[in-house]
């Protein structure tokens, strides 16, 4: 199993031992995915980035962190094969941004 799937496992296995899925349908989880990366926004806001990671780097960890369990257990509800979707967008940038 890969890391990514024992990451999926452990987040779903916290959220059903709550009983949270029932709140976690793909609509919601798409909006709590943009309102963390909101709340990321705002350790940058007004200041630079080399002072926002010096003195907010914690948050930050914490705010990437939320943003990735939503996006994980969004990819997990969809069934999206999360390396799959990865490498095709990266493909599918490269085609639209060449290098030349």
């Amino acid at each position: 199993m890969s890391d990514i799937q024992n990451l999926i496992n452990k987040i779903n296995k916290f959220r059903d031992e709550r009983n949270w899925r029932q709140f976690h349908n793909p609509k919601d989880l798409a909006i709590s995915i943009s309102i963390e990366a909101a709340e990321l926004l705002e350790d940058f806001q007004w200041i630079s980035s080399e002072e926002a990671i010096e003195t907010n780097k914690e948050n930050i960890r914490e705010e990437i962190a939320d943003v990735l369990i939503y996006s994980l257990m969004l990819c997990s509800d969809l069934d999206l094969d999360i390396k799959e979707i990865v490498e095709e967008k990266v493909l599918k940038n490269g085609r639209k941004y060449p290098i030349a």
